[in-house]
């Protein structure tokens, strides 16, 4: 058995959405992140107009939050 503790890709999670998200804003629809980012906040919003609990601003950062997290942690 290995004593040694599981690695972790969370460990910078924060620190590494605040670098593509500066990335992101500093190259527009040129950074390879941005399409997806945009798409899943659009999905989030839609979704959360069909949901009678939610509301779209909600619904357009979790959508935007989810496709960063899959952009980032695949």
């Amino acid at each position: 058995m290995d004593d040694k503790e599981p690695q972790h890709q969370d460990h910078d999670l924060v620190s590494d959405a605040g670098a593509e998200i500066k990335d992101m804003a500093k190259e527009g629809l040129s950074h390879p992140s941005t399409k997806p980012v945009l798409t899943g906040a659009a999905v989030g919003a839609v979704a959360a107009g069909i949901l009678p609990v939610v509301t779209w601003p909600l619904g357009l950062v979790a959508g935007a939050g989810f496709m960063l997290y899959k952009r980032l942690r695949p």
